[in-house]
């Protein structure tokens, strides 16, 4: 588990405390979960990144993941970076009941967890589909995107 205090203080400065969801703007799958996450987060906790924004692409690479194949969402919560199930666990957790009984999927062993989430995620295009752009939030929703370092879109 990362932390936002190891990544480079540009990063940092650009997350800037922020709780922090960065999904695949092309994966209909991950899309569908920014989309639950805006409905569920009454209180506007989270703040958005596509992983194709600088910013995205800029915490996958300090975190050493892949910069093209997305294979996971990160979501920070209190400083703390979530990949993969762990991430979805977090922010269930975060947003509150009775959404956070789904943080109880943090329990299943890591082994068999990894194992089902990389085999959808290697697959989600096939599956799901993927989107030919990354979506683009309507003007509402386009104060929490944060994009570029240092500055919010």
């Amino acid at each position: 588990m990362s932390r936002v205090e190891d990544l480079p203080a540009v990063l940092q400065r650009a997350l800037a405390g922020r709780d922090l969801i960065v999904f695949d703007g092309e994966c209909v799958l991950c899309s569908g979960f920014f989309r639950t996450m805006v409905r569920l987060d009454r209180t506007e906790r989270f703040s958005f990144a596509t992983a194709q924004s600088p910013l995205g692409a800029a915490l996958y690479e300090a975190l050493g993941l892949p910069i093209r194949d997305f294979e996971t969402n990160l979501v920070i919560v209190d400083g703390v970076i979530h990949q993969r199930l762990d991430a979805f666990a977090a922010a269930m957790a975060a947003v509150g009941w009775p959404w956070r009984v789904l943080s109880a999927l943090r329990f299943i062993p890591r082994p068999i967890g990894d194992f089902l989430y990389h085999r959808i995620a290697r697959n989600r295009y096939a599956i799901f589909g993927r989107y030919d752009t990354c979506m683009m939030p309507e003007p509402a929703l386009k104060a929490r995107f944060v994009e570029h370092a240092g500055r919010t879109a």
